[in-house]
């Protein structure tokens, strides 16, 4: 177990095929499996972190983990659902299915800003 805010992930996943779990809100038990598939060349023109790909939303905050978000969903798809004006009410309107590539590098931009910050 490492403290998220001191370790780097490179420290962690030292070589390709490297493995490790990172969990998020341990209240809702969010686990994420991360693998080192490969390791690409360092592009000076490029402001890091960002993100390359991905796949499916990130599932709302406080909606009880992996069985609360399946229940959310279900309720959303469901017009006729015990909870679907509640959950509607709730979430608004959310696709599961969304990804967005510049999404997510917006929410990483201040992680961006810290790293070209000068130190000091």
């Amino acid at each position: 177990m490492e403290n998220e805010r001191t370790v780097r992930l490179s420290g962690i996943l030292a070589r390709v095929g490297s493995k490790a779990i990172y969990t998020y809100d341990f209240g809702d038990s969010w686990e994420h499996g991360i693998v080192l598939e490969k390791r690409l060349p360092v592009d000076p023109n490029m402001t890091y972190p960002v993100c390359t790909d991905g796949q499916l939303t990130c599932p709302p905050e406080d909606c009880g983990g992996i069985p609360g978000f399946y229940d959310l969903v279900e309720a959303l798809n469901d017009p006729n659902h015990e909870r679907h004006e509640e959950m509607l009410d709730w979430i608004g309107d959310f696709d599961p299915q969304a990804f967005s590539v510049d999404k997510v590098n917006r929410v990483l931009t201040p992680a961006r800003r810290r790293r070209k910050a000068p130190q000091g």
